[in-house]
This record gives C-alpha cells, sequence and structure tokens, in this order.
C-alpha cells in the first residue's frame, strides 16, 4: 500500500482571459472535482475566489500567486493551520458608503462563519490603482502609494499580530465599455485580475505571510443577460467574503524543513490550461517529476504551450478527460492501457534484429 499522499497542483493563471476560471470563481467546480479524487489539491485564490460564493474543501491548499511560485521553486514550504488570524486593509480612497458596505461583509464573516479578524487599518494614503492590458490581451495594473500599502500590512501584523492579510482596494470604474461588457457577458479577459495580482504578491513576497485582494466597485447596471460565468459578481456590494474564508485556512509559508510541511517534490500532478504554460510556478514544476496535464479547451489569450518550452505533458481535451488521467495516475496505472490500440515495445539496444 502506497502511504504517499497523492497531491495535484491546479493552475489557471490569473487575467490571461481562461475559458474555464478566468470569470468569477468559475473554476471552483473543478477545484472540487479534483478534490474529490487525490489527498492534497493546492491551487491559488484565482481558481477559488467568488465573490459571495466559496465551498469548503477541507484538503485544500488556498496559496497567493507568489507564494506559490516560490512553493515551486523549492524555496518556501507549506504548513497547515487550523485558522489564520486575518487583518482587513481598506484603501483610504474608498467611498464611506462603500466601505461600509465592506466592514459589514467583513462582520458578517466573524458572526456567521467564525472566523477570526483582526481590528481593521484604512491606509494613510489612496493606493491609486491604475489598469493596463498588455499587447497579448492579458490584463495586468500599478499602484501608485505601495509603500501606504506595505506601511498597513506591517501595522497589522505588528500591532494586531495578523496572520493574513486581506486588502479591498478602490478599483477605477471607468474600465473600458467594450472590455466590461465582453467579460459581464463571458468573452475577454477580466480587467481587473491582473492589478489584483500586484497587490497580493507585494505583501506576500514582503511579509511572506498568507494574502488575498477583493476590489472595490461600485455596482454595475442590472443586466439580465450576464454570462453564467460572470454573474457571481453580480450579486451583491462587495466581492470580500471568499477572501476571508480562504485566507482563514491559508496555509504558512516557511523556509526551513520539519515534519508535516509540504514541499514541491510531495507534488504528482500539475493540471493548467494547455496555452498557459510559461508562468513561473509552472516552468518550476516542470522541472520535477511531476506529471504535467495540459487542458487543450480551457483556451487563454496566451499561446505559450508545453512543447513550445520543451515540457513533456499529457494533453487532454477537457477538464473531464483530465480526472480520467489523475485517477490512473494515481492507482499507478499507464493512461496507454486504458486506450483500446497499445503501441508494441521497441528496442533500444543496437543489436536487435
Amino acid at each position: 500500500m502506497n502511504n504517499r499522499p497523492y497531491t495535484v497542483v491546479l493552475l489557471v493563471p490569473t487575467g490571461i482571459g481562461a475559458a474555464i476560471g478566468g470569470y468569477a470563481g468559475d473554476a471552483l467546480p473543478v477545484a472540487r472535482a479534483i478534490s474529490q479524487i487525490c489527498d492534497r489539491l493546492i491551487t491559488h485564490p484565482n481558481v477559488l475566489n467568488g465573490a459571495q460564493l466559496y465551498w469548503p474543501l477541507p484538503n485544500t491548499y488556498y496559496v497567493e500567486g507568489y507564494g506559490l511560485d516560490r512553493f515551486a521553486q523549492g524555496k518556501w514550504g507549506l504548513q497547515s493551520v487550523h485558522q489564520n488570524r486575518v487583518g482587513l486593509i481598506l484603501d483610504q480612497a474608498i467611498e464611506p458608503d462603500l466601505k461600509t458596505r465592506h466592514l459589514q461583509a467583513a462582520e458578517a464573516t466573524r458572526a456567521t462563519l467564525g472566523l477570526d479578524l483582526t481590528d481593521y487599518i484604512v491606509t494613510d494614503a489612496p493606493l491609486n490603482v491604475e489598469l493596463r492590458t498588455a499587447h497579448s490581451g492579458a490584463s495586468w495594473g500599478t499602484i501608485g502609494n505601495p509603500d501606504s500599502l506595505l506601511r498597513a500590512a506591517e501595522t497589522l501584523i505588528t500591532k494586531a499580530e495578523a496572520t493574513a492579510i486581506a486588502v479591498v482596494a478602490r478599483f477605477p470604474d471607468e474600465v473600458e465599455s467594450l472590455v466590461l461588457e465582453n467579460y459581464r457577458h463571458g468573452q475577454g479577459v477580466d480587467p481587473l485580475a491582473g492589478a489584483e495580482a500586484v497587490i497580493s504578491h507585494l505583501i506576500v513576497r514582503q511579509f511572506r505571510l498568507p494574502a488575498a485582494h477583493a476590489p472595490a466597485l461600485r455596482p454595475l447596471p442590472l443586466d439580465p443577460t450576464i454570462s453564467p460565468r460572470a454573474a457571481a459578481e453580480e450579486l451583491g456590494y462587495t466581492f470580500l467574503p471568499c477572501v476571508l474564508v480562504g485566507l482563514s485556512r491559508a496555509p504558512q509559508f516557511c523556509t526551513e524543513r520539519s515534519v508535516g510541511e509540504i514541499w514541491t517534490e510531495a507534488v504528482d500532478a500539475v493540471v493548467i490550461p494547455e496555452t498557459a504554460c510559461g508562468g513561473s510556478a509552472m516552468l518550476s514544476f516542470s522541472q520535477h517529476n511531476a506529471r504535467i496535464i495540459a487542458v487543450t479547451d480551457n483556451q487563454t489569450q496566451l499561446h505559450v504551450t508545453p512543447e513550445s518550452l520543451g515540457i513533456e505533458a499529457i494533453k487532454v481535451h477537457s477538464y473531464l478527460e483530465a480526472l480520467g488521467v489523475l485517477v490512473a495516475h494515481r492507482a499507478g496505472i499507464s493512461v496507454d492501457a486504458l486506450r483500446p490500440q497499445i503501441s508494441s515495445l521497441a528496442c533500444l539496444s543496437q543489436t536487435c534484429e
């Protein structure tokens, strides 16, 4: 009997218009399915965040993107926790009524879900988020006052003893209308996602603590034709609940090895969209013994395939097929044995007749 826990990493990079996972938590069903056939699932907020929607997955590790990169490189390990004490940062630029909505959401997670939150902090300057789009079509962004963000996080860590950080930054409402309409109707790229990643990366890199972000925005006009994949973002005034839930059990990062932690060599398989294989984490995982499974029907704005990088991967059409590959791999069964035709063994020796 194999006692090694079967560990899967599910990656859907942020802000690249993934057909599944490029919207409001629409990769969560994929994560739920994979979590049922592995012992440990490691994934990132982009997969698990669905605005006010979320799902408890006891064997799933909520790992911010920069932390996931460091984990893949073998620099950081993941340490399970029973509960984090989550500190909340609010951008000074958030209007009073919108600020109240976010505080009410935070209070609700305390009273209804039993989460452990510290007192919150408001940044000492507006964060000044700006949105950008790359030539590839992927979204990214900048913040004008990163030092203000880091000062707020340091205060929560040192004075309120926060062990995880949630950030709510005021994002521009004036997103280019065609881009926004396309996104709301299930096409194109999430215009906010790239900038969100920048914010969480800053905190995780500086303080080596779990962090995630929720944008503060004015509610959009009602539209009955919204795509189901984008509908979670239409439900209320804030996207904060899923972030607080995810951070409440997010693993801590460690740099020294001890019993009970997860390190990159424990990863058995990585599942990723076929055209999104150029990220730091994916390149690092490909240097280890993890089985790479590339899903072809989860198309993105990128065109970086495994073969273009010399990465050996099993290509599958869908996540349904990926589930089958994972089941076979966990069982120690060659995928070829499940196909109707199996090629004969070839001789590698020069003396073969």
